[in-house]
């Protein structure tokens, strides 16, 4: 059995509508694959571990990675350190810059939650930076360059030597994205059973 783990983005769920589409596509066309949407934890450090640990879980089947914003910044992490393709959307190349903003109390409009966002976890973001990505063909961008979060160019410069798919228009969401799943599942090599 194959294994898809989907990595959201920030103050996001396993119900957004990119995970959700992605996995009714799956489990309709793909079968075999098991496609793992965890909840992640609102801190950098205790998302890490658990993302971890699934990887770990699953090392002996076929993973690929599928990340989004704040999750596309941990599938790069994961991807380069366990040597695993990933598909990034719209990612987050330097989170710990982008949420500076976000320091002080946040509720996760899925889940309702209150958490509070401080300095340290902004370290614990840098912590998984890489300078750059040593292993570029294991990654697939796929950015919109309307994206109103975040500034497009930072990731097509950061993964520049990665294969990039990089639409005019767009947004954050990333219009369009059921129009990729069969390419991603193949450049995931999850197709095989």
């Amino acid at each position: 059995m194959s294994t898809l783990l989907y990595i959201h983005g920030f103050n996001s769920s396993p119900q957004s509508v990119k995970a959700n589409g992605l996995k009714q596509w799956v489990n309709e066309h793909y079968p075999h694959i098991k496609m793992i949407v965890p909840q992640l934890p609102n801190y950098p450090q205790q998302a890490a571990s658990m993302l971890e640990e699934i990887v770990l879980q699953h090392k002996d089947d076929p993973m690929g990675l599928v990340g989004s914003s704040l999750g596309g910044y941990f599938s790069i992490w994961f991807s380069q350190r366990f040597n695993l393709p990933a598909v990034v959307v719209n990612p987050a190349v330097r989170p710990f810059d982008l949420l500076q903003d976000y320091l002080g109390e946040n509720i996760n409009p899925y889940t309702h939650e209150r958490y509070v966002l401080e300095p340290k976890h902004m370290h614990e973001l840098k912590a998984l930076h890489l300078p750059q990505v040593e292993k570029p063909d294991l990654i697939w961008l796929l950015q919109q360059m309307g994206d109103e979060v975040l500034d497009y160019r930072q990731a097509v410069s950061y993964l520049e030597k990665c294969k990039q798919t990089v639409e005019p228009q767009g947004n954050h969401a990333f219009v369009g994205f059921d129009t990729y799943f069969p390419q991603i599942i193949r450049f995931l090599r999850l197709a095989e059973k």
